[in-house]
C-alpha cells in the first residue's frame, strides 16, 4: 500500500469515526455517568468490534451479511434491541447525589460489553468496509497491506472514542456534568431509544 493510498484510507476512517451515532451515545453515557476509565474501555471495546468487521470484510465473509437479507435483518434487529435495552436502563436509573454520581455505577466489563456489542450488532459497518476496502483490496494485495488497513480502521476508531472520553472527563467538565447525572441519563436514554427506532425504520 502506497503512502497516498494509506492517507486516503486514514482520512475516510477519521470522518467515519467522527460521525455521530449510537456508538458515540454509548461512549458519552459511560464517560459521564461512570467516569473516564469506563468511557475509554467502552471506546476500545467498540474498536475491537470494528476490527472484527474489518477482518471479516478483508476475508470476504462480510459479503454474506450484505447479500443475505435474513442475516442482515437479524443483526439489525438485534442491534436495535440492544440500543433499546440500553435506553430503557438509562431511563430507569435512579436519581443520586453528586457524591454518588462520582462512584462507578457499573463494572468495567459492562462498559466493554456495551461498546463491543454496539459495533458487532451494526451490520452497516459491513457495508461501509465493503465500500471502503473495495478501493484498496485487489486479488494481488498483500497480507501486509490488508493488515495495515485493519490496523488503521481499528486504531482510528479506538483513538477517537478515547479522545472523546478523555476530553469529557476533564475535571472541570466532568464535575459539572456529573451533578446533572439524572438528567443526562434521561436524555441519553431517550436518544438511544430514538436511535433504535431509527435503525428499524431505515
Amino acid at each position: 500500500m502506497t503512502l497516498a493510498s494509506w492517507l486516503s484510507l486514514l482520512a475516510i476512517c477519521v470522518l467515519g469515526a467522527m460521525t455521530p451515532g449510537p456508538s458515540l451515545a454509548v461512549v458519552l453515557r459511560h464517560t459521564l455517568t461512570n467516569g473516564r476509565l469506563h468511557g475509554v474501555v467502552s471506546g476500545v471495546a467498540h474498536a475491537a468490534g470494528v476490527a472484527g468487521w474489518a477482518i471479516l470484510t478483508v476475508w470476504g465473509l462480510a459479503l454474506l451479511v450484505t447479500t443475505s437479507p435474513l442475516v442482515f435483518n437479524a443483526i439489525t434487529y438485534a442491534g436495535a434491541g440492544y440500543l433499546a435495552y440500553l435506553g430503557v436502563k438509562a431511563l430507569r436509573a435512579q436519581p443520586s447525589s453528586t457524591e454518588d454520581a462520582r462512584v462507578m455505577r457499573v463494572p468495567l466489563y459492562q462498559a466493554a460489553l456495551d461498546g463491543l456489542m454496539i459495533s458487532l450488532l451494526n451490520p452497516k459497518l459491513a457495508i461501509f468496509f465493503l465500500a471502503l476496502f473495495s478501493q484498496f483490496v485487489t486479488t494481488a494485495v498483500s497480507l501486509e497491506s490488508k493488515s495495515i488497513m485493519i490496523a488503521t480502521v481499528t486504531a482510528v476508531d479506538g483513538a477517537w472514542y478515547t479522545l472523546v472520553a478523555i476530553v469529557l472527563s476533564h475535571s472541570r467538565v466532568l464535575g459539572k456534568l456529573q451533578s446533572r447525572t439524572f438528567l443526562i441519563e434521561r436524555i441519553s436514554g431517550g436518544i438511544l431509544i430514538a436511535l433504535a427506532l431509527r435503525v428499524l425504520t431505515l
